[in-house]
C-alpha cells in the first residue's frame, strides 16, 4: 500500500512540476518588449527609424504616424529580440525634418521617448 501512495505521490508531483513549467514558457513566449513614443511637437511624425549602429537605418512601423501632442505605445517586432538593449532613434516630421539620432536603453522598464 505504501508503494502505491509514493508512486502517486511522484506522479502527483510530476504533474505539479510540467504544469508549472509550460506556464512559465507560455509566459516567455507571449512576452513583447514595449515602449512609448510621445510627440511632444506640433508637428505630427510620419517615420520612425532605428539603429543598433548609428549607421544602418531601419523602419519602425507606425502606421499612420503619431500626432501632435499624442502619446502612443509600440511593441518590438520579435526578430529584434537578440539585439543590443540601447538602439539609436530618429523620426521623419511632417514637414520632412528629420531629428537628430538619439540612443535610448529599451531594457529600462516603462521607457517613454519624448520628442520636442
Amino acid at each position: 500500500m505504501m508503494r502505491v501512495n509514493g508512486n502517486l505521490g511522484k506522479a502527483f508531483m510530476l504533474a505539479i512540476a510540467l504544469i508549472l513549467m509550460s506556464g512559465t514558457f507560455s509566459l516567455a513566449r507571449t512576452y513583447d518588449y514595449k515602449f512609448k513614443v510621445h510627440n511632444n511637437t506640433k508637428s505630427d511624425i510620419q517615420k520612425l527609424q532605428v539603429s543598433e549602429d548609428g549607421k544602418k537605418w531601419g523602419y519602425f512601423n507606425i502606421g499612420a504616424g503619431i500626432k501632435a501632442g499624442d502619446t502612443v505605445e509600440l511593441v518590438w517586432d520579435k526578430s529584434t529580440d537578440n539585439e543590443a538593449c540601447d538602439q539609436y532613434f530618429k523620426v521623419q516630421f511632417a514637414d520632412g525634418d528629420w531629428s537628430d539620432p538619439v540612443k535610448f536603453n529599451f531594457c529600462e522598464k516603462d521607457l517613454v521617448l519624448e520628442f520636442n
